[in-house]
C-alpha cells in the first residue's frame, strides 16, 4: 500500500544533497545494497565512516537479513510466514522484534479505527493489486467483497504480553506487514549508526526514511516531496529535515482504469473498496520512521477530512495534497510547514 513514487522522492533528496556547494559534502560516506524487494541507502555525514564502512555494511546487511526472515510474507520459511499458516487456535510465541512491530500495528490501526490493518491483504488481492490482475468482467462484487472481508480484521489478532504471543482468531488470517516493517528496519539502522557514534546520517530503505543531525555544518537533509501527477515526475515541495523519520503514501502511481472509472490500490478496510476521495498524498514527519510509517498509510486511507481531523487532535505533523480539479490544495498539521525551503515548484 506504498506509493511507487517514494523512492524517487528519496533520490531527489541526494540529487539535493549533492548540489548544495556545502564545505563539507566530501565528508559524507554512501552505503547502499538490496533488501525487501527494493535498496537500503545510508548517508553519513562523518569521514571516519570511510574506514568503517565494511563493518557497517555487513551489520546492516545482517540485521536486515534477520529482519526479513521474522517479517517478510515471500520467504517460506519466515517466522511471519509460519504464523500465517499456522492454525487459528493457536497461541503462537513472537520473536521480540516481531512482537514491537505487531504491537505498534495495532496501536495504530485503533487510532485509526482500522484505516491500518495489516490483514487486508485479501482485499488488496481480491481487486487486482497482487499476482491476480483485474478485467472489466472479473471485478469484485459486493458478496465476493463481503465474504472476504470476514477474513480480514485486525482485531483477529490476540495478544498475550506473558511470553509475547499472539492467537489467530479467524481460520486463514494472513498478516502482511509491508505497510510497516520497512519503516522498523530504518529506526533499526539508526540503532546501529547511534552505537556506532554517528551523528549525522540519512538512512532510506523504499521511500521510509530517517535522518539525525545534519548534512555539514551549514546544511541539513533536505528531501524533495513529490507532486502527486500520474503522467510525470516534479517536485511539489523541498523540505529541510533533522532528527525525524518520513514516509509517504499515496494513489497517484499505483491504479487502473476499467470504463473510465479509476480504482486506486489504497483499500479502505472498512468498506472493502478502493478509496474514491479526493486525497492525493499524505507525508508524515515522526521521531520514528516505523510509526511514520504506519501513520501515513493510515491518513491516506481515511481521506482529507478525517484524516486531517484526527492529525489535528493527536499532534501528528503530516502534509495532506488534495485534488482540486487540475491543481492541488495543502493542509498542514502539526507544525510541517516549518520543514518547507521553498515555493510551490511548478
Amino acid at each position: 500500500m506504498r506509493i511507487a513514487g517514494s523512492v524517487w522522492q528519496v533520490l531527489l533528496l541526494l540529487t539535493i544533497g549533492a548540489c548544495d556547494g556545502s564545505s563539507g559534502s566530501d565528508q559524507v560516506v554512501t552505503i547502499s545494497g538490496p533488501t525487501m524487494g527494493t535498496e537500503y541507502l545510508l548517508k553519513i555525514a562523518d569521514r571516519k565512516a570511510a574506514q568503517e564502512k565494511q563493518r557497517i555494511s555487513e551489520t546492516v546487511t545482517k540485521l536486515l537479513s534477520d529482519i526479513n526472515q521474522a517479517m517478510s510474507t515471500y520467504i517460506e520459511d519466515s517466522e511471519l510466514s509460519r504464523i500465517n499458516r499456522a492454525p487459528a487456535t493457536d497461541w503462537i510465541p513472537v520473536s521480540d522484534e516481531l512482537w514491537e512491530v505487531l504491537l505498534e500495528a495495532d496501536r495504530i490501526s485503533r487510532l485509526s479505527n482500522g484505516a491500518f490493518d495489516i490483514t487486508v491483504g485479501p482485499l488488496v488481492n481480491l481487486w487486482g493489486f497482487g499476482p491476480r490482475k483485474v478485467t472489466a468482467d472479473m471485478l469484485p462484487d459486493e458478496n465476493t467483497i463481503s465474504r472476504t472481508m470476514q477474513t480480514i480484521g485486525y482485531k483477529h489478532i490476540e495478544y498475550n504480553p506473558e511470553g509475547k504471543k499472539i492467537r489467530k482468531n479467524v481460520p486463514d488470517l494472513y498478516i502482511d506487514l509491508s505497510g510497516i516493517a520497512k519503516g522498523y528496519a530504518v529506526d533499526r539502522i539508526a540503532d546501529i549508526l547511534d552505537a556506532l557514534g554517528y551523528k549525522n546520517y540519512m538512512i532510506e530503505i523504499g521511500g521510509e526514511l530517517r535522518v539525525k543531525g545534519r548534512r555539514s555544518a551549514d546544511r541539513g537533509w533536505q528531501v524533495g516531496i513529490e507532486k502527486p501527477l500520474v503522467d510525470r515526475r516534479s517536485v511539489h515541495r523541498v523540505i529541510r529535515l533533522q532528527d525525524t523519520g518520513m514516509a509517504t503514501s499515496g494513489d497517484y502511481r499505483n491504479f487502473f482504469e476499467i470504463d473510465g472509472k479509476r480504482y486506486s490500490h489504497t483499500i479502505d478496510p472498512n468498506t472493502g473498496n478502493p478509496v474514491t476521495h479526493e486525497l492525493a498524498s499524505v507525508s508524515v514527519l515522526h521521531d520514528s520512521a516505523m510509526t511514520a510509517d504506519a501513520l501515513a498509510t493510515a491518513l491516506n486511507v481515511m481521506g482529507a477530512e478525517s484524516g486531517i481531523q484526527l492529525a489535528e487532535e493527536r499532534g501528528i505533523t503530516a502534509m495532506f495534497i488534495k485534488h482540486s480539479g487540475k491543481e492541488f490544495d495543502e493542509k498542514f498539521t502539526g507544525g510541517f510547514d516549518r520543514h518547507i525551503l521553498n515555493t510551490v515548484l511548478q
